[in-house]
């Protein structure tokens, strides 16, 4: 048994951060590695059932703000209604799954999955205090959904086996700074269902 367990309790949601075709293999903006956590993410789906799971997305309208024809940073990415801007087709999201867009006006960027959203009232409607965080890319949105929800009050525990980042140095940062601000690191060995 390990020495250290982290429970998932009744007010536990797993939240999957942009798992979506644009940022895998193939996508317009990939993230290394994205396909190989879609297995452990479906692992930690398999977890939570019975219990809410959220996945947030990206929803870019064609001339958001973040895209290099305007002056942003990106390549087009994402965007509403395309194929690029689905789930990963591996992802095996339960039907009751709730979804949460972001970034979905053309001149405000949002990278954290409660930027302009519902995700706190939704959260807050259900008595959600845990959240188990997974998904792309760990350095931008991983990181600032992290922070927002611990500037919130929830309890963050970042599931280390089942983030990517675009780089190591970058992921490391991040990571750190998740850490200094309260978030805790576990991964699938770590996590223990409690019937509670």
């Amino acid at each position: 048994m390990n020495d250290l367990l982290i429970g998932i309790i009744k007010n536990s949601a797993l939240l999957i951060i942009d798992m979506q075709r644009d940022f895998c293999s193939g996508g317009a903006l990939p993230v290394p590695g994205c396909d190989d956590i879609v297995p452990i993410i479906n692992e930690y789906i398999e977890l939570f059932q019975g219990r809410k799971v959220i996945a947030s997305r990206d929803w870019h309208p064609p001339n958001h703000i973040s895209f290099k024809s305007r002056g942003g940073p990106w390549p087009p990415h994402c965007i509403q209604g395309t194929k690029g801007a689905e789930f990963h087709p591996n992802l095996k999201l339960p039907r009751d799954t709730i979804v949460i867009s972001k970034a979905y006006l053309p001149d405000k960027e949002a990278y954290s999955a409660f930027d302009g959203t519902e995700l706190h009232y939704v959260l807050s409607k259900l008595g959600i205090r845990r959240l188990f965080v997974t998904g792309v890319a760990t350095e931008y949105c991983v990181k600032e959904t992290v922070i927002d929800a611990l500037k919130l009050g929830y309890e963050v525990v970042v599931l280390e086996d089942a983030i990517r980042g675009i780089s190591l140095k970058g992921s490391e940062e991040a990571i750190t700074e998740m850490l200094m601000n309260g978030a805790v690191l576990a991964s699938i060995k770590e996590v223990k269902v409690f019937d509670v």
